[in-house]
């Protein structure tokens, strides 16, 4: 299958800082795709170079095989920065005036609220929201056009906890109504819950890609002890399917592949004369995963 996006060696810099360091990875068709880092890491570059905003210093990108930019820009509905409507107008007028500011029909005003779940305030003030109401406004406008795909720099940032999780059901149903979604994101948690695939960026680089369950998979670790923690060490670093040994405090830490259980690892120590005086699984979290990833 074709992927909506290809990105390939986009490189951006500001003055000596780089932005972004050959940054390349696709985004699949239908998907929720999130690019996630700590703030600095390159995100929003990262949006304003894919929209358009911005120029790389070098790389290129491709949208849904389109060869033209301005053809593919209208396949593409956008959410940036904080909402920036007239406090004074209803959302209908709001969204006919950004109709126009983007050259499109403003026949589909009411769809648009429709699916961001604002009908019945759709007369009312744009002062009279709340952030998250506004914020769901914003994507009413993303969404004039019916575009293939939305763009979201931190859709949630600024929410109380109400209106992130409005926001995030959002992003669920739209993307269940066939749009693909990309957003940026400096929140494990929010990629967790509604991203399908995923980018890691630090520093303006790349350090993984791919379907949120394989990039974000939590590894469980084994810490193992006994009488005598070198002889230990030596021993259990020869045994297959241990992919790392760290020692501390007389402790052994392991990584392992995901075949190996406590009971093996038990077996093995016996079967070489060795009796284990300590012997714990400990669940690896995402976010332990994550700030490994991220070095935070």
């Amino acid at each position: 299958m074709e992927p909506i996006l290809s990105i390939n060696n986009i490189s951006k810099s500001y003055g000596p800082i780089q932005a972004l360091k050959n940054v390349s990875f696709d985004v699949p068709p239908g998907c929720v795709f999130g690019i996630l880092g700590p703030n600095g890491s390159g995100k929003t570059t990262m949006l304003g170079i894919l929209l358009d905003v911005l120029k790389a210093d070098a790389g290129n990108y491709k949208w849904m095989n389109y060869d033209n930019a301005e053809d593919a820009r209208r396949k593409i509905g956008a959410l940036l920065e904080t909402p920036n409507f007239y406090h004074y107008l209803s959302a209908m007028d709001n969204l006919k005036i950004a109709a126009a500011i983007k050259q499109l029909p403003a026949d589909d005003r009411l769809d648009v609220l429709e699916k961001v779940n604002l009908t019945q305030r759709k007369d009312s003030k744009f002062q009279t929201y709340s952030l998250g109401m506004k914020q769901r406004l914003a994507i009413a406008s993303a969404l004039m056009g019916k575009p293939q795909v939305l763009v979201f720099d931190e859709p949630t940032n600024g929410l109380d906890p109400v209106g992130i999780a409005e926001i995030r059901e959002l992003i669920r149903q739209l993307n269940g109504q066939g749009h693909t979604i990309i957003m940026a994101s400096h929140l494990l948690d929010e990629v967790e819950k509604v991203c399908t695939h995923v980018a890691i960026l630090k520093k303006g680089d790349l350090l993984l890609s791919g379907p949120v369950d394989e990039v974000l998979r939590s590894e469980d670790q084994i810490e193992i002890s006994s009488y005598n923690a070198q002889q230990l060490l030596t021993t259990i670093n020869a045994m297959p399917g241990i992919k790392d040994a760290k020692i501390s405090m007389n402790t052994i830490t392991l990584s392992c592949d995901k075949n190996i259980s406590t009971a093996d690892i038990n077996r093995y120590c016996t079967e070489k004369g060795i009796t284990l005086s300590h012997l714990l699984l400990k669940k690896k979290s995402l976010e332990t995963k994550f700030m490994e990833l991220t070095n935070n």
